[in-house]
């Protein structure tokens, strides 16, 4: 189980790196992803599709995972985050982001953020 915990911390490295394509290694062809203010994103190519454009709107974002807890096939990951928008303006949020694996890939995501208000 503490198996997912470490797949989870280096996923958000690989989105601290914006490395759409091994983020994409560790997403089921069918995962799910639930961003705040967004329709629910269904489907692996999707998925990297709105990280590509998120990656546009902050250039610079680094991730840092505060904690983990791993319960069986679930993972729920506690992180901060900072970086600079493309207006180069400072940005930093925290939260919670969700995750349920299936096989040992990525099945969803379901990320909460202290401040939707920021984007």
């Amino acid at each position: 189980m503490e198996e997912l915990g470490s797949k989870v911390i280096l996923f958000f490295e690989f989105v601290s790196t914006q490395n759409l394509g091994q983020m994409g290694d560790f997403l089921k062809a069918d995962a799910r992803l639930f961003f705040p203010k967004t329709q629910p994103l269904i489907g692996k190519e999707r998925i990297l599709k709105f990280f590509q454009v998120l990656f546009r709107q902050y250039p610079e974002l680094e991730f840092t995972v505060e904690d983990t807890i791993v319960e069986q096939h679930k993972v729920a990951a506690h992180w901060k985050n900072r970086g600079i928008t493309r207006k180069n303006e400072p940005y930093e949020n925290e939260g919670v982001t969700l995750f349920f694996f299936e096989d040992g890939l990525v099945t969803l995501m379901s990320d909460f953020f202290k401040d939707t208000g920021k984007f």
